[in-house]
């Protein structure tokens, strides 16, 4: 972090600033030893370097500001919540999940301990004073996703008392369809009356422009993960797509390109951060959210590189561009339902798309394996995996079932080891 005192400002959004002070010092080493170590890293990286080291810091000043010039915070858990109309409504739009062990005990006092590490964490950074993003908003924006999130939500608005959860139906009938527009409408009437502001279609225009430039940087990136050798590693290719939703949407897209023009130059010079032709994995399944970088330090750490990511921290938030040909605010809401519904999440019965991206992935990446990756107690994802496994027969795969805690890594490693030992 930059020499710059916030304590200041940590202390006005009611956080513990003890254990704040640990927070950051336990981050701080474990982004040193796991990215700062890494060997022939793009130079564009370091702008991502930079804001994990003012993620808390000036990123945080930045929306403090924002605040305080009016607009409005909405934090959110999904991607099925559309951004674009925070945006159109003046917003700032920030993501909360959280990716460490944090709060556990306190949290386990609202929700059983049988909860997945997701759900336990965004519960316990709050409890235990240490989320300046959850302190930030003004809204927090929750989702029916699955069964565990859905009643989190309801002891989070009890202690938060600003979650307001969108309804995301689980299968994709004409019926359904008209559920979730509904609820897009919903969430526009809502925007509408926290901000004072009402969205029109110049507005809807630009917020679709924003975050389309944003998906189509991420999207680029993801194509030349493709090449091999492969220009950057699995590690900084997930930090960026985790740092796409913290970050300011137009400066993001700028340093992503910046970032992927400098990748164009190494895949044509044939420089990479692996030896051509080391084994390449699609890691797929449940979200990753900072600072959740065990697998891939796993992977990259025993010789493999991780070429793509299969995630709502990935492909699925970027994989689909919103059509921005609409001509009146009530056609942009019908776009905005109809792209948002089309991500393939695992929550959706059936839920055949989901394969079908997955084979498109591996064939696109061309990866020789694909590991896929489940959050304990993440039923869907955890479910869906045996059906993953039986789509993609031709190429080699491995189910994994972990949590945020270090207590597996050495298992994990071993497993992992003799994967990629196949694969070779």
């Amino acid at each position: 972090m930059s020499g710059k005192d916030y304590t200041k400002m940590w202390e006005g959004l009611g956080l513990n600033l003890e254990n704040h002070a640990g927070l950051l010092g336990v981050l701080s080493k474990a982004y040193t030893d796991i990215y700062l170590s890494q060997k022939n890293r793009p130079k564009a990286m370091e702008y991502f370097d930079f804001v994990i080291s003012e993620v808390h810091g000036l990123r945080i000043e930045e929306i403090v500001n924002a605040k305080e010039a009016g607009r409005k915070v909405v934090g959110t858990f999904c991607v099925y919540v559309p951004e674009e109309i925070v945006l159109a409504a003046n917003g700032v739009c920030i993501g909360l999940c959280a990716g460490a062990e944090v709060g556990s005990s306190e949290a386990e006092k609202f929700i059983p301990r049988n909860t997945c590490a997701l759900i336990k964490a965004f519960m316990g950074f709050k409890l235990s004073g240490l989320c300046p993003y959850v302190e930030s908003s003004d809204l927090i924006v929750g989702e029916t996703t699955c069964d565990g999130k859905k009643k989190a939500y309801e002891s989070f608005n009890d202690i938060t008392g600003k979650v307001y959860v969108m309804e995301i139906p689980h299968m994709k009938t004409a019926e359904d369809r008209k559920l979730w527009l509904s609820e897009v409408r919903r969430f526009k009437a809502k925007m509408e009356e926290l901000t004072g502001n009402k969205i029109t279609l110049e507005g809807l225009k630009k917020a679709a422009s924003i975050v389309n430039a944003k998906r189509k940087a991420l999207q680029r990136l993801s194509r030349l993960r493709a090449a091999d050798p492969a220009p950057i590693s699995g590690l900084d290719a997930l930090l960026v797509n985790q740092v796409s939703f913290y970050d300011d949407p137009v400066r993001f897209t700028e340093m992503t390109s910046k970032l992927c023009d400098e990748l164009e130059q190494r895949v044509s010079q044939g420089t990479g951060v692996a030896a051509k032709g080391a084994p390449r994995i699609l890691v797929s399944g449940s979200p990753m959210a900072i600072p959740n970088w065990k697998l891939h330090a796993i992977i990259e750490g025993s010789g493999a590189v991780a070429v793509g990511e299969e995630s709502c921290i990935g492909e699925r938030n970027h994989r689909d561009l919103l059509d921005e040909n609409f001509g009146s605010v009530d056609e942009a809401m019908e776009k905005l339902a109809s792209r948002y519904l089309g991500i393939d999440c695992a929550c959706f019965t059936p839920n055949d798309e989901r394969l079908g991206n997955i084979k498109a992935l591996t064939k696109n990446l061309h990866a020789n394996g694909v590991i896929h990756y489940s959050l304990q107690f993440c039923t869907p994802y955890m479910m869906e995996a045996y059906r993953v496994e039986k789509a993609i027969t031709e190429t080699p795969f491995m189910r994994i079932e972990t949590d945020y805690s270090m207590e597996d890594f050495g298992q994990l490693k071993t497993r992992v080891e003799a994967f990629i030992e196949m694969l070779k």
